[in-house]
């Protein structure tokens, strides 16, 4: 329901037998974001510049010419695994002369962005959207009690012919819930619609 935002650039160094891995996560909202975070931080004569990003169920992943699976995918693995969203993590290789094999090279590359993830400084994310409401004048007030109750806020009100037309916002995973309750306060005549267009995810 909700995940971990990085606040800021970070970057951790490990030696693996010889081999420098830098490792990098940033966090971005647009895959223009990641494009600019990996033009400023990749090496071009490094030996491998593999990376992974998470923006909720937007994901990529690349080995650069690492054996398939080896680096990408172990890189998003420990995205994923310390619960964090909207983030690019960039591993830079630079070759020491030992092969690490096939294990070897997923531990490296997924161990130095956990453990740079374990360290790193984050907020907590909780996803929100926005419906619109329309209800009877009657059921204002219960509207804004039930949204009080969800942690959510109502953003406007339109006074219309056929009662009130509010655009409110809540965490996504109470929308059942306060749907619920309104439509039984209500006896039905609540009409729920998500705002598409405006959701905060």
């Amino acid at each position: 329901m909700s995940n971990k935002r990085l606040t800021r650039l970070i970057e951790r160094e490990e030696e693996i037998k010889k081999s420098l891995f830098i490792g990098l996560c940033s966090p971005i909202k647009s895959i223009e974001d990641f494009d600019a975070f990996y033009a400023q931080h990749a090496i071009p004569d490094a030996t491998h510049n593999c990376w992974a990003y998470r923006m909720g169920q937007t994901y990529r992943f690349n080995d650069d010419g690492e054996p398939s699976g080896t680096a990408g995918k172990p890189i998003l693995a420990a995205i994923d695994g310390a619960d964090f969203d909207g983030v690019a993590a960039l591993v830079i290789r630079h070759y020491g002369g030992i092969k690490l094999g096939t294990g070897g090279l997923a531990r490296a590359y997924g161990g130095v962005i956990a453990r740079a993830l374990q360290q790193a400084p984050y907020e907590i994310h909780v996803p929100h959207e926005t419906l619109t409401v329309q209800l009877p004048f009657a059921n204002e007030q219960i509207m804004h009690q039930l949204l009080k109750t969800a942690d959510g806020s109502c953003l406007h009100v339109d006074y219309i012919s056929e009662g009130i037309l509010a655009k409110v916002e809540l965490p996504s995973h109470t929308i059942k819930t306060f749907t619920e309750q309104l439509n039984n306060a209500s006896k039905g005549e609540a009409q729920i619609k998500p705002l598409n267009d405006t959701s905060n995810k």
